[in-house]
């Protein structure tokens, strides 16, 4: 055993060696190696930016032009979805969340930015689908819509056969066409309804999500909480007994991703609530909600300040060092109490 040791230590030392005829190209070989080692790990930091926020009414504007269409109604929230869904495409480094080679296979704060944004997608697709395009309930089903808002619900990591790249594309696409028809004087099939119900029906799925991220964030510093998941109803009951308190705590290693699935959740519905401003401005007027929604998108405009700091730090609430998840789980909480006050004011007559 000892000399067998000595023999790979021997060849060790060869293999390495830079004195013979290889050594020229062992450096080179290493060198090289180095430098792509290197090129990697800044092409992930690169690759880990988010992407800008944007103007919605400049690419609306945009994206009429290249169409020859005027402004109607509707077409700021399609543009909006529209960009949101592309950036998930087109921001540096492409899709990282299906990603199996470096630098992407190894990130991952831009795959939870990624989900937490295409969830606000599919939502927002959703009542494109079953609100915005339908004047009632009895009414048929846009048909492009009917394409583009399954293609999103596609898995999101999927690497091939297909992509999940292509099948969003397809889903964009199908949106450009119905941009195109409801933006079309000649076009009567296509419609967009801007009423009160349907933002309401929608404004009711981002208030779920933004509770659930809020309780998420919230864990990242062990709790007790009060099971109230069947207080206010005598009768209600639910398939397996809980404890009356539960303790919760977020794992070290999720923190993380669960802080920027948020940031991507609400960089998304930043602007389709600012689009939303625009379409539905009538009806906002109306109810006398337009500083409501300000507010709101106020709110979510200060969960995208600049991070100071490389890692999400995770101090104890008021410990001597910064929460950053609980700062956002505060901006989320303030923006989802509004949504709730905005939609108790579109549901009055």
């Amino acid at each position: 055993m000892p000399m067998f040791w000595t023999s790979m230590k021997t060849r060790l030392a060869s293999a390495f060696s830079f004195s013979g005829d290889g050594s020229v190209f062992k450096r080179v070989l290493l060198t090289g190696f180095g430098f792509l080692i290197i090129f990697i790990i800044f092409l992930g930091f690169y690759w880990s930016s988010e992407p800008a926020p944007f103007s919605v009414q400049q690419k609306t504007s945009q994206r009429l032009a290249l169409i020859g269409n005027d402004y109607v109604v509707g077409s700021t929230t399609t543009v909006a979805l529209i960009t949101v869904a592309e950036s998930l495409l087109n921001k540096p480094g492409g899709y990282l969340s299906n990603d199996i080679s470096p630098p992407g296979i190894y990130l991952d704060n831009i795959p939870s930015w990624e989900f937490g944004a295409l969830v606000q997608v599919r939502d927002l697709s959703r009542t494109f689908r079953e609100s915005f395009s339908r004047s009632q309930s009895q009414s048929t089903e846009d048909p492009d819509l009917i394409i583009s808002e399954p293609k999103f619900h596609f898995s999101n990591d999927s690497w091939l056969f297909p992509a999940t790249e292509s099948e969003y594309a397809k889903a964009i696409d199908r949106l450009d066409s119905y941009l195109a028809r409801i933006s079309d004087p000649a076009n009567t099939d296509a419609q967009f309804y801007a009423r009160a119900d349907n933002l309401a029906d929608w404004l009711l799925a981002v208030e779920s999500r933004l509770g659930s991220l809020s309780q998420r964030l919230s864990a990242s510093v062990r709790q007790q909480r009060v099971n109230t998941d069947t207080s206010g109803e005598m009768a209600a009951t639910q398939s397996t007994p809980v404890r009356s308190e539960v303790s919760v705590k977020t794992p070290w290693l999720q923190i993380d991703d669960i802080f920027y699935e948020a940031r991507g959740a609400t960089w998304a519905l930043m602007h389709f609530l600012q689009a939303v401003e625009v379409d539905f401005k009538d009806v906002l007027q109306d109810k006398n909600a337009e500083a409501s929604l300000s507010q709101i998108i106020r709110e979510l405009e200060a969960s995208q300040r600049s991070i100071f700091f490389p890692i999400i730090l995770n101090g104890s609430g008021f410990g001597i060092f910064a929460n950053h998840s609980l700062a956002m789980a505060n901006y989320i909480s303030r923006a989802n109490a509004a949504i709730i006050d905005l939609r108790r004011l579109l549901s009055q007559g």
